[in-house]
Formats: structure tokens, C-alpha cells, sequence
């Protein structure tokens, strides 16, 4: 039994993107393609420069012999559907950003380990296992007796050091030892970093699943939409969250982090630090950088994350959603009571009308020619214009409220009647302006005369064109005590 289930594991794992670039028939060219461009220089490369280093990294390769038919593109797009490369869009940049996989990082690590000569059973290695489980015996027993016993032998162990160190006497570790120690911490801190990347994986799983919980929850509101409207931070609530905050307030302390950073000069300023590599010794330098630079992306993923969730709630689009698929499940429920009644083959005399687009070649396309849209750029003298007052006026009452004389005509009509409408002063001067005195005068009444609330008066008026128009408007009274304030 424990046979099938691991032959199934394996076979099961043999699908994921770890084994097949392990198992790939080009597998040197691409891991050393991936690793080169990818993970020992820059970690996340824009398109365009992705493809242009590639495309440079081909033509060598051509130049030498290889076989790399394909362009740059082709073999970005591969693989990207092969699960070695992952696509983002962040927020405010210009263009896609690609960047390994965790699977393709797996990968390229598990080979890097193969051709490594360091040995499995090493001193630092056993001290480091042997360091930690006796911590953490001591901090599990909850004996004071024992605690105490412990505490006293570790303060004869100081003084026998302040003694000795006082006599001149320092015992270090030689260069064969302090430089195993040193890569292995390398390699540790390698490890950590990349940790990272699994971390960041964790929360968008965890995103994801949030969101399906949301849309799969069939009642009104559930716990989760509960404590999103409620303001809670659901993924930094989880445990991937917690665990995270906690790793990340460790990182930025200053205390911590200055402990770590005076270590990490302290080391490179040993001798037998020059006996490291090139990398190994700018990873040790940038330690720190690289921790908070890494940390620090996945805190911003971590916050990104949790906004999108929230907004996606507060804006209601789960709503929609939910809808979608309530409608899905509805349909796949019909189409399983019809299964036996209807044969996969037999017409159901209904017409499915499909989207589709026209496609072209590109041989098609025509580059475009800034000539062909060129205008003649020669001045020619014009004569000047011959403009009157008269024309001017024409111009000024075609394109404003002629507001004086339908003061004037306003007026005169109350010189004649105690009062009069908006559509008596119509009735007894032509609109000129078209609706635009019909407006004025609205607004004339709105300000020196008196609006009956809740009444209205139908108004016609004859326009430019010569078609009578008609409208509602407010009602409203010009009142002859309030004459002179139209004049």
C-alpha cells in the first residue's frame, strides 16, 4: 500500500513544473538560460529587456554551434506555459515584469547542489543542530530547579572565558573551519531569502481561496464578509499572516538588525573571509538589503492583497459574481436531469450565435507615412475683413441673452397691467433669441418677480428655422410694484 501511494505521489509530482524542467529534453540550455538571466543577477526583468537579452544570449549561442531555433519570444512564451515563469503587471509600471518560478528556483537550486563539493555531515552543520535542540529543551522545561541548575553552569562557563580572555588567552577558529561555517550561514541566509517567495505564493493562494469562500457562501452574509465590513484585515489575520508579521517586526528591528549588520562587518573584515568567492562575499555584504528588500515586497503584496479583498466586498462586485455562479451551477443542474432524455449528438433545434474576430495577416498592415498627411505650409495674404457695428451686434446677440431689452419690453408691458406671466410677455413679443429669451426671462421672473409654487405654464415660441416649439416652465408673475427694478 505505502508503494502505490508513493509511486502516486511521485507520479502526481512528475506533473509539476520542478520535475519537468528536470526532465526536459533541453534542460542544460534552458536551466542555464533561466538561472543566468533570472536568479544570478536580477530577480524580475521588464518584457522588453527579457527578450532582448535572450535574443542576445541566442545569437552566441548559434554563433557556437547550438541548437536554439526559435526567437526570443517563442521561448518566453514557452516557458511561461511550462510553469517556469511567472507574469505580473505592478501596479504603476509601463510594461509586464517576468520573474522565476518558485518550482523553476526548486529546480535550478536541487541542480546548483548537485555540482557542489561541500560535505553533507560537516561540523557547523552538527553544531547548529545540536545549538538548537538544546535551546530549545531549555526553553520547553518548565523545572526552575533544573533552569537554575543550567543557568549557574552557563555562569561558570562565562567567568572561565572572562578569566582566560583576561590571561591573553583567545581561542578562535582556523580558516579551514570559520570558512565552512561562513558558506554554510551563506547558504542558510541563500535559503531564507528565497523563503520569501513562498511566502508571497502562500498569500495568493490564500487570496484566492478568500475570494471563493466569499462567492461559494450561500448565505446572506457570512462570517468573513462579517469581519470585512467590520474593517478586519482577514489575510493579515491569518496564520500565514501572523507568522509573517512576526518574522517581519524581528527583521526591522533596530536592535536585531544593528546586531546583525555589525556581525556581518565583523566577518568580512577576517582574514579568512578573502578565501570566499565574489558571490558569496556580495550576498554576505548585502545581507541585510537583500532580507528587507525581499521582506519588504512581500509586506507590500501582503497589504495589496488584503485592499483588493476589502474593496472587492465594499465595492459589491462579489455580488456579481456570486450571481455568475449560481447561474453555472443552475445550468450544470439542468444538464444533469436532461443527461439520460438527451443524447450528447441530438439537435435541440437552438442557434448559438459565437463571438469571433476577423483576423489578418500582418503582411496586410501598412506602416504609416507622415508624407502622405503632409499640408501645404505656405501664407497666403488675405484681404481684410469688412466688419460694422451692425454685424458686431448681430454676432453678440446670437451668442448672449439680450438681458436689456427684455427689461425693456417687460417693463412696458406693466406700465399697461398689474401684472403679467411669462407667457403674456411672449404672447405680445416674438422670442428673437429662440429659447434663449424664453430662458432670460425665466430667469428676469426667478429674480425680480414672484414663482407660484407647484404651478406651471405652457410657453410656444417660434425658432430660427421657423418651426413652433413648445415648453413648461415654472409659473411666474412680474408684479407692477417692482417696475422700477427693471429699469
Amino acid at each position: 500500500m505505502k508503494i502505490r501511494a508513493r509511486i502516486a505521489t511521485w507520479q502526481r509530482l512528475r506533473q509539476q513544473p520542478t520535475w519537468k524542467l528536470l526532465a526536459a529534453d533541453n534542460a542544460p540550455l534552458t536551466a542555464a538560460l533561466l538561472q543566468g538571466l533570472l536568479l544570478d543577477a536580477e530577480r524580475q526583468l521588464p518584457a522588453s529587456l527579457l527578450h532582448e537579452r535572450l535574443a542576445r544570449e541566442l545569437e552566441e549561442l548559434r554563433a557556437h554551434g547550438h541548437a536554439v531555433p526559435r526567437t526570443a519570444q517563442a521561448y518566453v512564451a514557452d516557458w511561461l506555459g511550462s510553469g517556469w515563469l511567472e507574469r505580473r503587471f505592478p501596479e504603476g509600471a509601463s510594461e509586464e515584469q517576468y520573474e522565476l518560478s518558485t518550482q523553476a528556483i526548486g529546480a535550478l537550486r536541487f541542480l546548483g547542489s548537485l555540482d557542489s563539493s561541500r560535505n553533507v555531515a560537516t561540523e557547523s552543520r552538527l553544531a547548529l543542530v545540536i545549538q538548537q535542540l538544546v535551546q530549545l529543551a531549555r526553553q520547553t522545561d518548565g523545572d526552575p530547579h533544573s533552569r537554575l541548575a543550567e543557568l549557574l553552569a552557563e555562569r561558570e562557563r562565562i567567568d572561565a572565558q572572562i578569566a582566560a580572555v583576561s590571561e591573553g588567552r583567545v581561542e578562535v577558529l582556523d580558516d579551514a573551519r570559520a570558512l565552512e561555517r561562513a558558506r554554510e550561514i551563506i547558504a542558510l541566509a541563500d535559503e531564507l531569502a528565497e523563503d520569501f517567495r513562498h511566502v508571497r505564493d502562500d498569500f495568493q493562494q490564500l487570496d484566492r481561496d478568500f475570494r471563493e469562500r466569499i462567492i461559494d457562501d450561500e448565505r446572506q452574509r457570512g462570517e468573513m464578509l462579517e469581519a470585512l465590513f467590520a474593517g478586519v484585515d482577514v489575510i493579515a489575520e491569518s496564520e500565514s499572516g501572523r507568522s509573517f508579521d512576526a518574522f517581519w517586526r524581528l527583521l526591522t528591528d533596530a536592535e536585531q538588525s544593528g546586531q546583525l549588520e555589525a556581525a556581518v562587518d565583523a566577518v568580512t573584515g577576517r582574514g579568512f573571509a578573502r578565501k570566499l568567492d565574489r558571490r558569496e562575499r556580495s550576498f554576505l555584504l548585502h545581507l541585510t538589503r537583500t532580507l528587507l528588500d525581499r521582506g519588504g515586497h512581500v509586506h507590500d503584496v501582503l497589504q495589496h492583497f488584503a485592499r483588493s479583498l476589502k474593496g472587492f466586498v465594499q465595492s459589491r462586485a462579489y455580488l456579481e459574481q456570486r450571481r455568475l455562479h449560481q447561474l453555472l451551477k443552475q445550468t450544470q443542474a439542468e444538464a444533469l436531469k436532461l443527461r439520460d432524455r438527451v443524447r450528447s449528438n441530438e439537435g435541440v433545434d437552438y442557434t448559438l450565435v459565437l463571438s469571433s474576430a476577423r483576423l489578418h495577416s500582418l503582411s496586410r498592415w501598412r506602416l504609416n507615412d507622415p508624407r502622405t498627411g503632409q499640408v501645404d505650409g505656405a501664407i497666403v495674404r488675405a484681404e481684410g475683413a469688412a466688419i460694422t457695428l451692425d454685424s458686431v451686434g448681430e454676432l453678440v446677440a446670437q451668442s448672449e441673452i439680450d438681458f436689456r431689452t427684455l427689461k425693456q419690453r417687460v417693463h412696458a408691458l406693466l406700465g399697461d397691467h398689474a401684472q403679467c406671466s411669462v407667457g403674456t410677455v411672449l404672447q405680445h413679443y416674438p422670442a428673437e433669441q429662440g429659447l434663449g429669451s424664453v430662458v432670460g426671462y425665466v430667469a428676469l421672473g426667478s429674480r425680480h418677480g414672484m414663482l407660484v409654487p407647484d404651478r406651471f405654464e405652457p410657453v410656444s415660441w417660434r425658432g430660427e428655422d421657423g418651426h413652433e416649439r413648445r415648453a413648461r416652465i415654472p409659473l411666474l408673475y412680474f408684479l407692477k410694484e417692482k417696475r422700477d427694478e427693471l429699469v
